[in-house]
Order: structure tokens, then sequence, then C-alpha cells
């Protein structure tokens, strides 16, 4: 897991958006750069190494993650060799701006991305669609997309009742269609929960055989929260990063959720939902088990008595 570098430069003096917006400048005249791209979207680079890890995150998302108030992406690489974009959203854009469209025009035209020897791209949900949509203008490069939409224009995803105000957003022009722009990728990873209706038909869209489905069950519409908090993010991107990303290799990190607690509690619940008194009972004995489980435990002696009486 990446060691978080403390005495790189943060925006943790930040107090409200404007200062929070004034102090990324002053760490991107020093580390690389950053540049507005229209109202509600920036550009945020920093140059420290051969390879680039471009994601796509949300100012919100950003000042609230951390007292140091900086993009995922600039502290998983502080230190590793990596460079760092960011391209930040202020609000539920959907990065559908063509100040966007000629950022990435401009740096396929430089051949900025071509100068760097690895390229990965990483979002989730409206940053994994960004994620898959972007990464045409770097052939080659490597996807890790975290519950992300093909397209929310309802001629393609009309099924998709969520996020009904971004339909008026234009999908249909430039870097619009997300399973068509991954065609010039090396390998993309799609991670979601198929228990998750709208996620997984949007998912099915991606088609290509460099396509790999990482399915995360019963971890819901909250993908992002619930990786970090079971400390599978990082992993992930070390993994992805370095190329040894996998379906097996996750396998061996989605062994993890057995000691995740909502996870626990959402198999139990649906199982109660269900009245399936065996299962659940066996869900908690698997739990009380391995685990300092007390409401587990409550539960179990609940349901063994109540199977107890049962003919």
């Amino acid at each position: 897991m990446n060691a978080v570098t403390t005495d790189r430069p943060d925006a943790s003096t930040a107090t409200d958006r404007e200062s929070w917006l004034a102090r990324m400048e002053e760490i991107g005249e020093d580390a690389g750069y950053f540049e507005p791209l229209g109202r509600n979207h920036w550009a945020f680079f920093v140059d420290d190494g051969p390879n680039l890890l471009v994601t796509f995150e949300t100012l919100d998302t950003i000042r609230a993650a951390s007292p140091r108030q900086m993009p995922l992406g600039y502290t998983y690489t502080a230190g590793n060799g990596w460079s760092h974009l960011c391209i930040i959203a202020d609000g539920p854009t959907w990065y559908r701006d063509d100040r966007v469209y000629r950022y990435f025009d401009r740096l396929v035209d430089e051949g900025f991305l071509e100068d760097f020897d690895r390229v990965v791209f990483y979002g989730a949900g409206m940053g994994g669609y960004a994620a898959c949509a972007y990464s045409v203008a770097a052939p080659g490069a490597t996807v890790l997309a975290l519950q992300p939409r093909a397209t929310l224009d309802p001629a393609f995803a009309g099924w998709d009742r969520r996020d009904l105000a971004a339909r008026k957003l234009d999908f249909g022009s430039r870097y619009g269609y997300a399973p068509d722009m991954i065609e010039g990728t090396g390998r993309v990873f799609l991670v979601f929960d198929p228990r998750e209706r709208e996620d997984a038909m949007h998912a099915a869209l991606f088609r290509a055989p460099f396509v790999t489905e990482l399915h995360t069950p019963h971890l819901g519409d909250r993908l992002d929260d619930a990786l970090s908090h079971l400390g599978l993010l990082t992993d992930l991107l070390d993994a992805v990063t370095k190329g040894m990303l996998s379906r097996d290799y996750f396998a061996q990190l989605w062994r993890r959720r057995r000691n995740f607690g909502p996870y626990l509690k959402r198999l139990l619940a649906i199982a109660d939902e269900r009245g399936q008194k065996k299962r659940a009972a066996m869900i908690c004995r698997s739990v009380t088990r391995r685990l300092n489980a007390p409401r587990f435990r409550r539960r179990l002696d609940e349901l063994e008595a109540e199977l107890g009486k049962t003919p």
C-alpha cells in the first residue's frame, strides 16, 4: 500500500472553495500546473515520473475526503515515481464540456500522453464514465473504472432512471459513448456490484474482449467508499499501476470482505428479509467464529431458539 508523503504540499489550509482553488493554483505552479477548463472543470498536473495516473474526481469529494484536501491520485502517487493528472469537476457535470474535449485534443496534438511509459485512467461512477470515455486519447492505456456508466443518453440507456437531470447533457458528440472510446486501450477493468441492476446493465455494454469484469456483490452503489473502508482501493490502484491486476489477483483481495462489517450486515439483512433463517444462522455462525461480533452472536441465539421450535 502506498504511504502518504506528509511533507508534500497540500491544501489543508483552505477554508472555502475560493481559498482551495487559490491554494491548488499555488501547488500547480511548483509541481506542474493547475488550469481552469471553463467554469466547472480544472486540470491539475504533477510532473513526478515517467508513468502517468489520470484520475477524474470532484471538487466536493476532494475537499471532504481528508484534511489534506487533495485528489486521491495526488495522494496515491506521492513518492512512487508516477506523475498525476487530475480532471476535477465542480458538480454533476459528467465531464461533458467543450473545454474538456479541447483540453484532451490538445494533449493528443502535443503528444503529451505519448511521453509516458505507462498511462492508467481511473474514476468512480461519473469519474468511471469519464475514465473510459477519455481513455481514447491514450492508445494502449489501462483503465480502472468503478461503476462506470456507458452513457446517459436516453436513446441508449433509457432504462437508467438515476441522474435524470444529466440527460440534458450532450452524450452524443465527442468522447461520448464510453464503450466505443475504449477501443484503443490495452486493458479495461470494470468493478461493480452485479446485484445493482443498472450498474450491471451498463457494464454489459462494454463488450470488448480486453474488458475484465471484477464483481463486488453486496457492496452496493457507493463502491468507492466501500472499497476505501475495506482498504482495497489503494491495493487496486497498486495492482493496476504495476500491471498485476487480474481476476485471480482480485479474488485474493476480495477475501478481505469476510471481515468487513457493512458487507456482513448486508448479507444478514438480505437473509432476514427473505425469511431464510437457516442461511441467516449460517452467516452468524461464520462471523462469530472468526470475529468479535456481539450483534451477530445475539442474532444467532435468537435464530437458534426459533429454529429449535420449528417442528
